[in-house]
């Protein structure tokens, strides 16, 4: 008895699934493919048992859509043989198809031919009749060709993987069918008609150790069975198992069953008389496909279906888009309030509810901006000794520290409320998407600077012998542009906590002289930060991992922030009291809502306030919008509309109320929101050549959690000094460093960072991995990381005046990506990387 599985890929439109009801447009063409998944199996253990499944999700296009069924191989037992007929077996065909191969943005349609071209193997005037005989011939044709690499090929082996029958025990009663082809179908308003004068067959083998491409041409049409009744042409492609993802048989097979899906080209093909006749042939039909921007060639016209992709031009913005003032936020008003209302009831008045995830986002978003708070604040208490940020520059010029803070704020929000009626936020428009990763990693690299020098803070005072006395006299202007950590704090920090010029002191004034070098608090304290990272990072994957409910295990992902933190700060206060661990300072004598004196600076004094609140200004306009595009980000599915110019303005009044009374001011935080965005979401997994996938369905778009998240952080000040105190720095450092490990994961800039240390048959399907050539894309990789080494050699230099113009460096990146990347990569490359699919 013989089992075999066989792949045939097959067309059903998305209304409905059943073939024999399908109604698709006349003339149609699309690739089918026949494979058998066990032909692997097979080569290394003929006769045993064999079980193959395949994995796929359902990707759907334009009336289009891809499936695969699973198939299954069974060698069944002796006893279960002498129970059945004689050569009875199993057979499972599963169909899918394949998009037609881009050969104006597939970079490896062009390198396959190439490749093809430099090693022909072509056989014209194939006399053999038999599909056996002419697979024989192929085979051989590429062993011993001249250049041939494939010292230990076995024609037999790779024969018999070609076949669904391979190891079978039965000798003459087995299922002889090919295991893994493509042919061309078109799709008529009678059923679905296969061009059965050309045959692509594929195999996979360890034995190879690169791909090959054999062409044969046959003196007269062969019927060779089912679907093959007049086969002139066979490609046969093999290649070794373990290649690039751009680079399997499959793909390969596609770039020429495309090519030979035009009944003209063919014909063409039909009148060679030589190589290289055949080969020019090939050229002129690489190069019709590739007439993208003239339009599609008569031939081809009915074979492009949804496969192509054409990039939508980008319109430069003009001096009237910015007027009448306040049109943006016109806009932004119109287009939100009609779906205000259902920001409070969407998930809690309907069928579809969902109050346990607004719960637990509702305590990952507090703890994410509550636990930040109290670190940058407490890191900001230490340097400026109880005041709340540029102490120094007002003692420097002995300036009034309120009245200063607030004039500053004051110009802030002035300049932010321009850029909102004017409608300056169109300009965020001109941000790129790789632009807008480089700015985010900066910001994730930022939260890990933060954990990292306060570590080391600790060890410099505990596990060290002596202890340095760090200066904090060096704060001064730039301390307004609360940069580096200033940037990673939440809606409820303040922008200006500043990124230190030198590394705090992490004791409070008072108790130093009684505190004691002890090794044992440096070590617990870097055990501490490591376990809260890797507790919290554990529990956020859990809802990958098989265990438990799926319910629970999204519970568990939702709340690992709370856990973390909760479990690590118990393990440290009451598992080691013994042990002094580093805690925050908290001081009720300072006076809240004091209104500051405005009257009280000069002019001139008022003139450099609006200075530093210009550049202050920029970093928030640059921040808020980044932060909401990312939010906004098509892969989120938000449906309910953005509102960039209204949030701005929004920012600016609320910025200038806490201005007055000496609080911190807010914005838009990154990757607080984007999280916030990813906490909502419902989540679904997909698996596209062997990779997985997590893709975003839609998104919960409600307003009640970050209600919830403020309130409970007002309530949290009835929680001082105890029990917040008993959280020690260390687990506030290891949520840093897990902000930054989750912000991280579906930025493309890191992603292709790793992509120089995996092997290439790791590389995932990913749009820019198919569109631009390898060299280039580590190319345009390494420009980015070229970018963020300079907003780091800005934003993080210990000298204050390079810190004060970061915001126009940020701002110079534009005119990097258009002006100066385009005289290094072509353009071209530059819009498919920076592509969202």
């Amino acid at each position: 008895m013989a089992g075999a599985t066989r792949h045939v890929f097959q067309l059903q439109p998305c209304e409905n699934s059943s073939m024999s009801q399908c109604a698709f447009p006349e003339d149609a063409g699309y690739l089918k493919c026949d494979m058998d998944d066990a032909s692997e199996t097979h080569e290394e253990s003929l006769g045993e048992e064999a079980f193959d499944t395949v994995n796929s999700s359902i990707v759907s296009g334009e009336s289009v859509r891809f499936f695969v069924h699973v198939n299954l191989q069974v060698q069944p037992s002796q006893a279960a043989e002498s129970e059945l007929p004689d050569g009875c077996g199993l057979l499972h065909t599963s169909r899918k198809y394949l998009k037609l191969k881009n050969f104006e943005e597939e970079i490896r349609a062009h390198r396959d031919l190439d490749g093809f071209l430099d090693r022909a193997s072509i056989i014209l005037n194939e006399t053999a009749t038999s599909l056996d005989d002419v697979l024989r011939a192929m085979l051989v044709r590429l062993v011993h060709k001249p250049d041939n690499t494939e010292s230990d090929c076995n024609l037999d082996l790779l024969m018999a993987v070609l076949f669904t029958d391979a190891g079978t025990p039965m000798e003459g009663k087995a299922v002889h069918l090919l295991s893994d082809t493509i042919q061309g179908v078109t799709a008529t308003v009678t059923g679905v008609q296969y061009q059965q004068s050309w045959l692509c067959i594929i195999c996979t083998s360890k034995s190879l150790l690169k791909r090959h491409v054999c062409i044969s041409r046959l003196v007269r049409p062969q019927n060779w069975g089912e679907n093959c009744c007049e086969v002139r042409f066979v490609i046969l492609v093999l290649a070794p198992p373990k290649m690039k993802s751009t680079k399997t048989a499959t793909e390969v097979g596609r770039t020429f069953a495309t090519m030979f899906l035009d009944i003209t080209f063919r014909q063409k093909l039909l009148k060679t008389r030589t190589e290289e006749e055949f080969k020019e042939a090939l050229v002129h039909q690489r190069q019709l496909l590739t007439m993208m921007d003239q339009g599609l060639t008569p031939s081809l016209k009915h074979y492009s279906i949804s496969s192509i992709y054409i990039p939508k031009s980008h319109q430069p913005l003009q001096q009237k888009d910015f007027f009448p003032v306040g049109k943006g936020i016109r806009e932004d008003f119109a287009r939100r309030f009609p779906v205000y209302p259902l920001d409070f009831t969407d998930g809690i008045i309907g069928k579809n509810k969902a109050v346990g995830k607004f719960i637990t986002t509702t305590l990952f978003l507090y703890f994410a901006c509550l636990l930040p708070t109290i670190a940058f604040g407490s890191l900001n208490d230490e340097i400026t000794y109880g005041a709340i940020v540029i102490r120094g520059i007002c003692d420097d010029y002995d300036l009034d520290f309120n009245t200063f803070y607030a004039w500053t704020g004051l110009w802030n929000s002035f300049f932010l409320a321009l850029y909102a009626l004017f409608n300056f936020s169109l300009i965020m428009s001109l941000f790129k998407r790789s632009t807008e990763e480089i700015i985010a990693l900066f910001i994730s690299m930022t939260f890990v600077l933060d954990a990292v020098k306060g570590m080391v803070k600790i060890f410099q005072k505990y596990y060290g012998t002596s202890h340095g006395n760090h200066n904090a006299d060096h704060i001064s202007v730039l301390s307004l542009l609360g940069l580096g950590t200033s940037l990673n704090t939440s809606f409820h920090t303040a922008l200006n906590t500043s990124l230190l010029a030198n590394p705090p002191e992490l004791t409070s004034v008072s108790s130093r002289s009684a505190e004691h070098s002890s090794r044992e608090t440096a070590v617990l304290s870097l055990l501490i930060m490591l376990g809260t990272l890797w507790l919290s990072y554990t529990l956020y994957q859990f809802k990958k991992s098989p265990y438990l409910h799926p319910y629970m295990r999204e519970i568990l992902s939702d709340c690992a922030l709370p856990i973390s933190v909760l479990t690590f700060s118990v393990i440290s206060s009451y598992g080691f009291q013994e042990i002094n661990m580093s805690k925050f300072r908290y001081n009720p004598s300072e006076r809240l809502f004091k209104i500051a004196e405005m009257q009280s600076l000069s002019l001139g004094a008022i003139g450099s306030a609006m200075g530093l609140g210009f550049l202050l200004s920029m970093l928030f306009f640059i921040e808020q919008n980044l932060v909401a595009a990312l939010a906004n980000a098509p892969e989120n599915r938000l449906v309910k509309g953005t509102a960039y110019h209204w949030d701005l303005l929004l920012v600016a009044i609320i910025n200038t109320g806490l201005s007055l009374f000496g609080m911190p001011w807010i914005h838009a935080a990154y990757p607080h929101s984007p999280l916030h965005v990813r906490a909502l979401a419902v989540v679904e997994e997909r698996v596209e050549n062997g990779h997985i996938y997590e893709t975003i369905v839609n998104v919960w778009e409600t307003r009640l959690t970050t209600l919830g998240a403020s309130i409970l952080v007002g309530f949290s000040l009835l929680l001082l000094p105890l029990p917040l105190q008993w959280i020690p720095k260390p687990v506030l450092y290891g949520l840093f460093l897990y902000i930054a490990l989750t912000s991280i994961d579906a930025n493309q800039l890191f992603e292709r960072m790793a992509l120089l240390l995996k092997d290439q048959a790791s590389y995932p399907p990913t749009h820019y991995i198919r569109r631009v050539p390898q060299r280039k894309i580590h190319y345009f990789t390494g420009l980015q990381v070229l970018q963020l080494l300079l907003l780091c050699a800005f934003g993080m230099s210990p000298l204050p005046y390079m810190k004060m113009i970061f915001p126009l460096i940020m701002m110079v990146m534009i005119p990097i990506r258009y002006k100066l990347l385009p005289r290094i990569i072509e353009a071209k490359y530059l819009d498919a990387m920076d592509a969202e699919h």
